[in-house]
């Protein structure tokens, strides 16, 4: 359905739309806000788009967009700002339904030899979007944020992910060591990224082209010693300058990268 009428800031639906973002609010109502067309093209894609609020300037500039959702509202400059945590708002924003999936889905790969990121306690919601992106694009096939990790529904997070976060499963897990445990129960051999590994990523060229978990830990302080005990390897990437380590995005997208590389061109 949609309806003709252009909503203000006052509308009562644009203000409960607005209060989801609050954590406590998506938490109670398990609805979180999209921003932008790449999410908003996501979320329609994956079926969890609830209500669509778009100005009538974006509505005309991403024409395919309001048809797709079971309800769209066209709203005023100042009431889609107020649901939007852009600088910029690109004019489209949807509420949509959780999508998070248990771990045990998440890691369940099937037949081919799965490529899924487990994150643990990572707190920066533009690594975790930027996590999904960079797993959602060298080919793996889920996420699992694990322990004490940002909001998944956070609006930063979801915007870094640039409509990821629609294309592959993504798990939450209270307990790191779990999401481990069921990793390898489902056949991934799990990797550690970890600078003191006894690997380096080049002599690991063999493991990766099977099924494989990445455990990433936190951006400050990296993985716990007992955590990244419980994987099968713990595997560093030689650095040869004079940088004492990568920040976290950037480690992920080196290991997962040569995960893909692996992948395609397999030692004979």
């Amino acid at each position: 359905m949609t309806t003709g009428t252009v909503l203000t800031s006052r509308s009562g639906r644009v203000k409960e739309a607005g209060k989801l973002s609050r954590r406590s609010v998506r938490t109670e109502r398990r609805l979180f806000l999209a921003d932008g067309p790449k999410a908003v093209e996501g979320a329609l894609e994956r079926g969890v788009v609830v209500e669509l609020f778009a100005t009538a300037a974006a509505a005309e500039r991403y024409a395919a967009l309001p048809g797709g959702a079971p309800r769209t509202s066209y709203v005023d400059d100042r009431a889609l700002a107020s649901l939007s945590d852009s600088v910029t708002p690109a004019g489209i924003v949807a509420v949509c339904s959780f999508l998070d999936v248990p771990t045990e889905q998440a890691v369940d790969t099937g037949p081919a030899p799965g490529l899924v990121t487990i994150a643990a306690d990572v707190r920066d919601p533009g690594n975790a979007g930027t996590l999904i992106r960079t797993t959602d694009a060298l080919g793996g096939h889920a996420v699992v944020l694990a322990g004490r990790s940002v909001d998944l529904y956070n609006p930063k997070t979801v915007r870094a992910s640039v409509g990821s976060l629609f294309h592959l499963p993504v798990a939450l897990e209270l307990d790191p060591s779990v999401a481990v445990e069921r990793a390898r129960a489902a056949g991934l051999t799990v990797l550690a990224a970890d600078g003191d590994g006894e690997l380096t990523l080049d002599d690991a060229e063999a493991l990766l082209a099977g099924a494989t978990a990445w455990l990433f830990g936190n951006e400050a302080w990296g993985l716990p010693v007992e955590l990244a005990a419980l994987a099968d390897h713990r595997v560093r990437i030689p650095i040869t300058g004079r940088a004492e380590s990568l920040n976290l995005s950037t480690a992920a997208a080196i290991c997962l990268h040569e995960t893909a590389r692996a992948r395609r061109h397999p030692r004979a």
